[in-house]
């Protein structure tokens, strides 16, 4: 068995136990591509894996292009003049942060006729230097969102504040699964909780996450 299929194998069995320990629920996990070159994604592709995330456009158009049998994640943050790159091509973006990024995709999305499947990202830890809605506005931008025709909300997506120690973690992914099980809106279907990466996935999973995004785990430490 060689590294990339004995560390799935690995990750897939944390991430079942995980889940056993937490409410049982059924995990998705996305693997990052993030400097990945083709010949290993094809390798994953033959292992099973069917959901791949990208947090860079550029990089991530030869892929898509590439490998169209996949589901692919857009997982970073996502500038307005890019989007029209992104619309049709990710199954799934996670990084819905702000008002004019929802406008800018609804309107894409009119202009291609198609419709943007998207997470809305919270900064649980409320730190200045990341993305995010904050907590507190999370509803009030469900609202808003949830007008817009193209746009079909399936969840939220968070990043927290790194930690040395996973356990520092767990009060926000927490948080995140109260607001997740706690929100209401009509028109929008709370399904994906997306939270946990290499470093603390179990964690995430322990409390609530039913997707992750594990990159470094799978494939190994690559250049930024």
């Amino acid at each position: 068995m060689n590294n990339l299929a004995l560390n799935l194998k690995l990750l897939k069995e944390k991430i079942a136990l995980a889940a056993a320990r937490s409410r049982g629920q059924k995990v998705e996990l996305v693997a990052v591509t993030k400097t990945v070159p083709p010949p290993v994604i094809a390798e994953a592709i033959q292992l099973g894996i069917t959901n791949f995330g990208e947090n860079r456009v550029q990089e991530a158009l030869p892929k898509v292009a590439a490998f169209p049998e996949v589901h692919w994640h857009f997982i970073g943050r996502l500038q307005t003049n890019k989007v029209r790159h992104v619309v049709g091509k990710f199954t799934l973006i996670h990084s819905l942060d702000r008002w004019k990024l929802a406008e800018a995709l609804q309107k894409e999305a009119l202009k291609q006729g198609h419709i943007v499947r998207a997470l809305v990202q919270v900064n649980i830890g409320r730190e200045e230097q990341k993305a995010g809605v904050d907590p507190s506005e999370v509803k009030d931008f469900l609202q808003d969102v949830s007008t817009l025709s193209q746009l079909h909300i399936e969840g939220l997506m968070t990043v927290p504040p790194i930690c040395t120690n996973p356990e520092e973690v767990r009060p926000y992914f927490r948080q995140m699964y109260e607001l997740f099980t706690s929100t209401k809106i009509k028109g929008v279907q709370m399904k994906y909780l997306s939270m946990g990466m290499s470093a603390d996935y179990e964690v995430a999973v322990e409390e609530g996450a039913n997707l992750v995004r594990v990159g470094s785990l799978l494939f190994g430490q690559r250049p930024n």
